[in-house]
């Protein structure tokens, strides 16, 4: 790649894609982490991310559960004469 001026070419030439070359000239100039080093970090990451989404969830289910008691709470009365065993919130 140093000597060559058409690098598009040259990955033809060696029928690999061009990203391909210039990772690898990227890893003799030693500028990217080897893939185990960020392997570990990013199994790191996606562990932390599900335990995140795991606890949102969590939570989304616990307020659509209190949304459907309060909405529960607040249906009109049917006029059948019975009273609600709970009363309306703010009444």
């Amino acid at each position: 790649m140093q000597g060559c001026h058409n690098i598009s070419a040259l990955a033809k030439e060696l029928d690999v894609p061009r990203r391909l070359l210039y990772r690898w000239q990227m890893r003799m100039q030693g500028s990217v982490a080897p893939i185990e080093a960020r392997s570990s970090g990013l199994v790191e990451e996606n562990r932390l991310l599900k335990q995140l989404l795991a606890e949102r969830t969590l939570e989304v289910d616990f307020f659509k559960g209190a949304l459907q008691k309060l909405a529960a709470r607040r249906q009109p009365n049917d006029g059948a004469g019975e009273t609600a065993s709970t009363t309306k919130c703010g009444q």
